[in-house]
């Protein structure tokens, strides 16, 4: 299970952006949704009929107060301990990292090396470019406009956690030209990259050339982010 520290300040958080929004109910939505629970679900969890949540989050309610506010995380957070803690987790390894949860969606290390075939399979990834090496020990996803207009090149580093032995997973991109150059200034890069939300066809034209001349494995996906996130946090 997680440990305290990283639930109260993951709770903290939470707690913090719904009650400072200027829609506290589209925040609310934002990190009930990226819990995957549903307001069904979120209700029953504090006995409450689902149309309370619902009103919440459509701001036919008047905003949350304080109280209700620590209601609603208390309330999230329990029901994924219940299911493992896997969200509670993945949150505090954003946090420890120092990044923020919206440009870092992910980061983690595996217990062993995994082979990269075997991650592209498991999120549904079709490579484009063969790399160097053929294996990784860990995966970041990020948001890839928010990490290229908010990193400096130091935190864009950091990025590879304990190792450049890992892939990056960059989602929203359109053809995937902007992570690849952002990738260029920096060194050493990954074992791999993954460019989220496009297809073989979707791709900028020069992607293959500059991986293989850095070399770099490149792939690309479509399968959906929460489904994707969700495919990585089973990987043992």
């Amino acid at each position: 299970m997680p440990n305290r520290g990283t639930r109260d300040a993951l709770a903290e958080k939470i707690a913090g952006e719904i009650t400072l929004s200027d829609d506290p109910g589209a925040t609310l939505r934002k990190w009930r949704t990226d819990f995957d629970v549903s307001q069904t679900t979120l209700a029953s969890e504090l006995e409450v009929s689902s149309s309370v949540i619902s009103d919440y989050e459509s701001g036919r309610r008047e905003s949350p107060g304080i109280g209700v506010v620590r209601r609603l995380v208390t309330g999230l957070l329990a029901i994924d301990e219940r299911r493992g803690g896997e969200r509670i987790r993945q949150y505090g390894r954003v946090l420890s990292a120092g990044f923020e949860s919206d440009v870092v969606y992910d980061l983690r290390e595996y217990p062993t090396a995994r082979s990269l075939s075997s991650v592209y399979r498991q999120i549904g990834a079709e490579e484009i470019a063969a790399g160097e090496a053929d294996r990784i020990t860990g995966h970041t996803v990020i948001d890839s406009i928010r990490a290229i207009t908010r990193l400096s090149s130091e935190e864009f580093i950091r990025l590879y956690g304990q190792s450049t032995s890992r892939v990056l997973v960059f989602t929203g991109v359109t053809r995937g030209e902007s992570p690849l150059v952002a990738l260029r200034v920096v060194s050493p890069t990954p074992n791999a990259v993954v460019l989220h939300g496009i297809d073989r066809e979707d791709l900028w034209e020069h992607a293959a050339d500059l991986a293989r001349i850095d070399g770099y494995s490149l792939a690309v996906t479509t399968t959906p982010i929460d489904a994707m996130l969700d495919d990585l946090a089973s990987i043992e």
